[in-house]
């Protein structure tokens, strides 16, 4: 009989490439990695993994056994989301993962949410970049993770990831007040040509799809500082450091001498929740994405 915790640590090694990397994303030890992988071997009778350089590589018959791990695994993916469902309870534990404005703009409405309607549900929570969520999902560490993309540039979503869309977010340009455009009621990107930018750390997708679209519009960005937190971003547009993309989600408040004036184009960024199709069933999914859409419609909802 084949163990089916052998073959998440065969699944992982095949998807990572590497013992350390279905360490990191099994959240074990390398050796720990190393002894499934022994026992297995032991229980199939065969080699499942070869030496490759400093590293290994999966065998003829670990990547067949590989394939039949990854059905296998969904299936018992599905075979869960249908005992939960047939329950109709919302109980157990969900993990979810957002991008930090996500995290900060939508976490604690929602939780608060959850909590009250279904106080049997534990929630975890992590935050993560957008390609970082994507992959914990389908690695099976977190069970729904918030992304974002653009409305001139798309995240690649993988096959096997269901997708909903939970609001869209308006950003303003941030500047110095004392910036000559400080007073317009609107303005575009193409009126920064001349300026500093302040961005997001390169390899994060919105820093991808800021060079992308000034480039898109003939400018050549002057990216002077890199900061991944907003109110980092904001702290150096005080100080008379350049100008930055302020979207609204999670945006807090804004510090004295910088002035937000909106993008006259139509520009968004799409918030979507994506999860397993296979875990597509369960309760505890669709009571969170059910909360993380409240939490997105009563941001827009004027305050009394």
């Amino acid at each position: 009989m084949l163990n089916l915790e052998r073959l998440r640590t065969l699944d992982a090694l095949a998807r990572h490439g590497s013992v350390s990397g279905a360490a990191d994303g099994l959240h074990v030890t390398t050796s720990a990695v190393s002894q499934q992988m022994s026992k297995l071997e032991r229980e199939v009778g065969q080699q499942l993994l070869a030496r490759n350089g400093r590293g290994v590589r999966l065998t003829d018959a670990g990547r067949l056994l590989a394939d039949h791990a990854a059905k296998i695994l969904s299936q018992v993916e599905l075979a869960q989301s249908d005992i939960e469902a047939q329950r109709g309870e919302v109980v157990g534990e969900v993990a979810l993962a957002a991008f930090p404005t996500a995290a900060r703009g939508l976490f604690p409405a929602a939780l608060t949410m959850l909590r009250a309607d279904h106080p049997e549900l534990r929630v975890r929570t992590a935050e993560m970049e957008p390609e970082s969520g994507i992959r914990a999902v389908l690695r099976g560490d977190v069970d729904l993770a918030v992304v974002l993309d653009w409305s001139n540039k798309r995240l690649p979503v993988p096959g096997g990831l269901t997708k909903a869309e939970l609001l869209d977010d308006a950003p303003d340009i941030a500047m110095p007040d004392g910036h000559p455009l400080a007073d317009r009621a609107e303005v575009g990107l193409e009126d920064f040509a001349d300026d500093d930018w302040v961005s997001w750390p390169e390899g994060e997708f919105c820093h991808d799809w800021l060079m992308f679209t000034l480039r898109s519009k003939g400018i050549e960005p002057r990216i002077a500082h890199l900061a991944g937190e907003h109110h980092t971003q904001l702290a150096l547009i005080a100080a008379g450091f350049g100008v930055c993309v302020a979207p609204r989600l999670g945006r807090g408040p804004v510090p004295e001498g910088v002035r937000l004036v909106p993008v006259r184009q139509t520009m968004r960024r799409h918030v979507h929740a994506i999860w397993r199709a296979d875990a597509d069933r369960r309760p505890s999914i669709r009571a969170a994405v059910e909360a993380l859409r409240g939490a997105g419609r009563a941001l827009h909802e004027p305050v009394p």
